[in-house]
């Protein structure tokens, strides 16, 4: 079994997301945080981050050993396919992974889309070869496409999301917040030995965030993989020292 202790603390994981670049253009920035180096420069104030997430490209070019941990996300999709079911297949190796310093290897599945067994396929392959180079594989598990509309935050649907990261071999799913900690209980239960850390979505009131990672935390979960509520804030720095409180409890 591979160590994740490469990315987290005590067992607790934080991670700083920046893929929204290529999943939805430059929509989600302004002109502060379209630099990378901006982001890089939160990540090394704040001091709180056991990763940090990148493309090949931006890792190529912006990643340096002072910053926290690589995780390079293996594949990627662009947001112009709107009311298609969603595909995002492996773009980058993870040879090339480990020639950039990754700790870590992410991958997307898009669970309940008709290219669902796509994915699954690449990101089994992903895990095994991951795995013979003792790199743990944090897998993004999110439910979208025909067959789970209107049920993509659901319980069951986010727990088989959850389950089937565990069955695929990643260390690691990133699953949306199914909104009360009952239900994302059983959504960790379900995943088994492999760790639960919560997507952060788009951005948020602060209080209701907090709240929000106070109950996925009470749930049993590692952690959280933010991105936009952190680099989009006012005071980042600031609320990644909050969030960091609520998730490694000191």
């Amino acid at each position: 079994m591979v160590d994740i202790g490469k990315i987290s603390r005590d067992g607790k994981i934080m991670l700083l997301a920046y893929d929204q670049g290529m999943e939805h253009g430059p929509t989600d920035f302004n002109d502060e945080n379209v630099d990378p180096e901006y982001i890089c420069k939160i990540a090394r104030e704040a001091s709180v981050f056991t990763g940090i997430v990148f493309g090949a490209g931006i890792a190529e070019k912006y990643y340096t050993p002072d910053l926290p941990p690589l995780i390079l996300k293996l594949n990627g999709k662009t947001g112009f396919h709107k009311g298609e079911e969603p595909v995002s297949l492996q773009l980058t190796s993870v040879e090339r992974a480990i020639e950039l310093g990754a700790a870590a290897v992410g991958y997307t599945v898009y669970v309940g889309s008709e290219h669902e067994e796509e994915m699954m396929k690449e990101l089994a392959q992903i895990a095994g070869e991951a795995h013979a180079k003792d790199l743990p594989v944090v897998a993004w598990m999110y439910p979208r496409g025909k067959h789970v509309e209107g049920k993509e935050t659901d319980r069951d649907t986010v727990a088989y999301a959850a389950r089937l990261g565990l069955e695929l071999g990643a260390d690691v799913v990133k699953l949306p917040y199914t909104g009360d900690a009952e239900s994302f209980e059983w959504v960790v239960k379900s995943a088994g030995k492999t760790k639960v850390v919560a997507q952060g979505g788009t951005k948020i009131e602060e209080m209701k965030l907090i709240e929000e990672i106070e109950q996925i935390m009470s749930a049993g979960a590692a952690g959280m993989a933010i991105g936009r509520n952190i680099w989009q804030s006012d005071d980042p720095v600031g609320l990644s020292k909050k969030i960091a409180r609520k998730i490694f409890n000191f």
